[in-house]
Order: structure tokens, then C-alpha cells, then sequence
């Protein structure tokens, strides 16, 4: 399930053999906001709870990743 929040989406995972499609999905919605200067931060919450987001620190074009649990 994938749920937008303003410059976030948040992904909830209940199949984990989706995960790479609804993050794919997620960091498309993203990539269609208007803006020249982000890049998009995923970060694993725990297994099966992402958000992606805009974030100024990570240089136009490129994805990473960070992992809290």
C-alpha cells in the first residue's frame, strides 16, 4: 500500500515478494514532484514500513537508503 503525505509516501508491505515493485512505484510519485535540487531518502522503519522523501542531502537523481531497525 502505498499512501502520500506531502513530499512523503509511505510503503507498507504486507507481501514481501512486492517489495521492490511498491518501492519502485513509490520513488516514481516522487520523481514526478516539481523540484531540481532533491534527491530521494528511503528509510526502513522496520520490516515491511518504508517513507520516501525529498531530501535536500541527497544530490539530485540519485536514491539512498538508510535503515532504523
Amino acid at each position: 500500500m502505498l499512501r502520500l503525505a506531502g513530499e512523503q509516501v509511505e510503503v507498507l508491505i504486507t507481501e514481501p515478494r512486492r517489495i521492490n515493485e511498491l518501492l519502485d512505484q513509490a520513488e516514481a510519485v516522487l520523481r514526478q514532484q516539481p523540484q531540481r535540487f532533491a534527491g530521494i531518502l528511503v528509510t526502513r522503519h522496520e520490516p515491511g514500513r518504508y517513507t520516501l522523501a525529498l531530501n535536500d542531502a541527497v544530490p539530485f537523481g540519485e536514491t539512498r537508503e538508510q535503515i532504523l531497525s
